[in-house]
């Protein structure tokens, strides 16, 4: 069975180009076998929504790692299997701005998978957001919070090929350059 590395990150402002907390959880033949988080210190201001939030502010993460400093622990994982976001869209391009504002090289396309698209094809007539999801299949979810939604997500993806789902269907490739 495939390696899902299944991720969320929180962004400390509208511009979403950086990261202020990252979580991910790693699903190996369908059980979910690892998980990681960390708090990220964007090196840039945030915004009075984003805290509200997330709960994450500049003093928060004053003395966590820079983006480049967890990078070292993120890049082993992320290389190891397929990427899954809920809304998948939206964590890849923050994962690309990173690693472009940083001058990160890592690879120039990303298998990703995202657990919305998933969904709208496997239940067509219900709402698609995470929290939605979470109550529907009795998962827990402190929201806004990268190591909750990573982990929900993770649940969902496997809910979804429990159901009989082939995730290889909805694998797509991201552009990181």
């Amino acid at each position: 069975m495939t390696r899902f590395i299944v991720f969320d990150v929180e962004t400390p402002n509208r511009f979403n180009n950086r990261i202020s907390a990252i979580g991910i959880t790693v699903i190996e033949d369908g059980e979910i076998t690892d998980s990681f988080y960390s708090l990220v210190n964007p090196e840039t201001h945030f915004d009075y929504f984003n805290t509200r939030l997330t709960g994450i502010s500049e003093e928060s993460v004053m003395y966590s790692p820079t983006f480049p400093e967890v990078w070292g622990k993120l890049e082993p994982i992320f290389a190891s299997g397929i990427l899954v976001a809920h809304n998948a869209v939206f964590d890849m391009s923050v994962l690309k701005r990173c690693l472009c504002d940083y001058n990160i090289d890592w690879k120039e396309n990303a298998p990703y998978l995202c657990t919305v698209q998933m969904g709208r094809r496997l239940l067509p007539k219900m709402s698609h957001k995470l929290n939605v999801l979470c109550d529907y299949y009795g998962i827990c979810l402190d929201h806004h919070k990268a190591d909750s939604d990573s982990s929900a997500c993770a649940e969902i993806l496997l809910r979804y090929i429990e159901s009989g789902a082939d995730p290889s269907q909805f694998i797509k490739t991201y552009s990181l350059i």
